[in-house]
């Protein structure tokens, strides 16, 4: 078993204390990449709990981003660990390269899946976490049958393929309704969301049900790395607190 930033943590089928699992996850994608390695200490040093790596290959979605070489060349500048996105098909071609590159969760899009099992076994045989993502459309019932299988959810609130675009709101009820699936069946599963956060957009998703926040521009872009990754969590957990105090937690 490997060190966080190495590998695959132990998991529990507890549900998680919801207090303490709020997490903020840089998306490398806004970064700078004349200084990518700067950055990645930048962001570690400024309160991130993860780094978000998104992998696109110009098919699955319409543009190209980098390969698990980068992700190999970053590793070492950081001990959080790297969550590895993959909006690319054949997803089970590059998990072992992901892995071996330094990636410790390991998130496919299931609509680039057609056998989901098979290919989570495959990231858990590799010594990953393994996660699913779901774009827009797609309705949160298609991953159901693997909830108990998966350490992360990611719902995707823009369309794949490029960064800066504008938060979907229709994804909100799909959030809450992961949420409750999810806490339902006292699942330790993370609830990501991806695409166009900031302050504002961000406390709604963590209202709903999210714990993790991928934010890219907001965080990357901002002048000021570590005040933008504290206002971001300042926003959540004013969500989260409310949350706790309602009978309606993790509505709209």
């Amino acid at each position: 078993m490997r060190e966080p930033g190495q590998g695959l943590s132990e998991r529990s089928h507890k549900a998680p204390d919801k207090k303490s699992v709020l997490k903020i996850a840089p998306s490398v994608l806004s970064a700078d990449f004349s200084q990518l390695g700067a950055e990645v200490i930048r962001a570690e040093e400024g309160g991130a709990d993860a780094l978000h790596f998104d992998i696109m290959d110009g098919h699955f979605v319409p543009n190209i981003t980098f390969g698990s070489e980068v992700v190999r060349a970053l590793r070492d500048k950081s001990r959080l660990p790297f969550q590895v996105h993959l909006m690319i098909e054949k997803p089970d071609r590059y998990i072992e390269p992901f892995v071996k590159a330094g990636g410790d969760t390991i998130c496919v899009h299931i609509e680039a899946c057609t056998r989901i099992h098979r290919i989570i076994r495959q990231i858990e045989r590799q010594g990953a976490q393994a996660g699913v993502a779901l774009n827009p459309s797609t309705p949160v019932n298609s991953i159901e049958s693997v909830l108990d299988r998966i350490d992360l959810l990611t719902v995707m609130s823009v369309m794949p393929g490029f960064g800066g675009q504008d938060f979907i709101p229709t994804v909100l009820p799909k959030i809450c309704k992961a949420r409750r699936m999810i806490d339902g069946r006292r699942l330790a599963v993370d609830i990501a969301v991806d695409g166009g956060i900031n302050e504002d957009t961000g406390y709604l998703a963590a209202k709903a049900g999210a714990n993790v926040l991928v934010a890219g521009t907001a965080v990357f872009r901002k002048g000021n790395i570590s005040r933008a990754i504290k206002m971001l969590r300042k926003s959540a957990a004013a969500a989260w607190k409310l949350n706790q105090a309602s009978d309606m937690a993790f509505s709209l």
